[in-house]
């Protein structure tokens, strides 16, 4: 019950958000036809494959963030962008070893927006400036880094290539090191909490351009409520974190108040964002309380398969290896 009061007190936004800022001088994205100029291509592959979502490996490899290229050079053809905080807020992580993530030189800032606990992340950094650390207030704006191309995959980023991985992300559990030893023994674990596994991002892109058009009128928290549905899992759950953390996203239920909540249904969108809780009787389960696929956009699915989330065995859809993973992750 206590969440539910949690959800009501929220439930309405505090007016529109503040908007998020692009994180480099590169304003391309929000000029006609600019795309080519904006999201860095892939080796042998156009600026599509810069976007979020399925955009890589033929649609079938997920990109969780945009790639931003950068326009400012010094006289070896390194990049010198500046990188601002996209919006106010407080540093979360900071990671200086190139070689210990795919993100290479990687910033994680905390934002509180319309009452939701927002990332964002700026990747392949060249420098972060020296004074950051886990704590540091930012302003939006504020220059915390430098563009570049660090990482640790076999394909290093080429000069020309050169370009800020950015993500607004949801967190999904704080207690992500004691599930990754509990679920994965001996695998390491450099970052804790800010690994990419336990960020969920949205489309960035997607929200610079809605601020763009409808300017004061956006709002953060209605943008993740209506994103569009994948799919409904049954949760037999009560207390986890997202509950806690995301109050706004829970949907009232007047029998599950007065019945008591058994379980949640949780609406994922096809980056297995939960955007839509809704708490449940025990008169409302069908069969037994268990972990379980409700239903399924199969157009939706079928336009957006690189997740992995589920899969359609003979006329049932049930959860992959990958989506019982993150319902495990959830709840932890």
């Amino acid at each position: 019950m206590a969440f539910l009061a949690l959800a009501l007190l929220a439930a309405a936004p505090a007016g529109a958000s503040e908007a998020f800022r692009l994180p480099t001088n590169n304003r391309s994205l929000l000029q006609a036809g600019g795309e080519g100029k904006f999201f860095a291509p892939t080796p042998g592959r156009t600026w599509t494959a810069g976007q979020f979502g399925c955009v890589r490996s033929e649609g079938t490899q997920m990109h969780e963030g945009i790639d931003i290229l950068s326009i400012q050079k010094d006289k070896k053809g390194e990049p010198t962008d500046e990188v601002r905080a996209a919006a106010a807020g407080q540093v979360a992580y900071v990671s200086r070893k190139a070689g210990l993530s795919n993100y290479g030189i990687y910033v994680v800032l905390r934002h509180r927006i319309e009452g939701l606990q927002a990332f964002t992340l700026y990747a392949h950094l060249r420098a972060v400036r020296a004074n950051l650390a886990p704590g540091t207030t930012v302003r939006a704006g504020e220059a915390i880094g430098t563009v570049g191309r660090t990482t640790n995959t076999r394909t290093p980023i080429t000069r020309d290539r050169a370009h800020l991985h950015f993500e607004i992300d949801l967190l999904i559990n704080e207690s992500f090191s004691s599930w990754l030893k509990k679920n994965e023994p001996g695998t390491r674990d450099d970052h804790g909490p800010w690994n990419g596994r336990n960020l969920l991002g949205l489309d960035a892109a997607d929200i610079f351009r809605q601020q763009e058009k409808q300017a004061e009128a956006f709002s953060l928290l209605e943008y993740l409520r209506n994103q569009r549905e994948m799919c409904r899992i049954l949760v037999p759950n009560t207390s986890f974190p997202w509950l806690k953390r995301y109050p706004s996203l829970i949907r009232r239920n007047p029998l599950a108040e007065r019945e008591g909540i058994v379980a949640y249904e949780v609406s994922w969108n096809y980056n297995g964002v939960p955007f839509r809780l809704v708490p449940r009787a025990r008169s409302e389960v069908k069969g037994a309380l268990t972990t379980r696929v409700l239903e399924v956009d199969e157009s939706e699915f079928a336009n957006h398969r690189c997740r992995k989330l589920i899969f359609k065995r003979g006329q049932l859809w049930t959860l992959t290896a990958r989506g019982l993973d993150l319902i495990q992750l959830l709840t932890h």
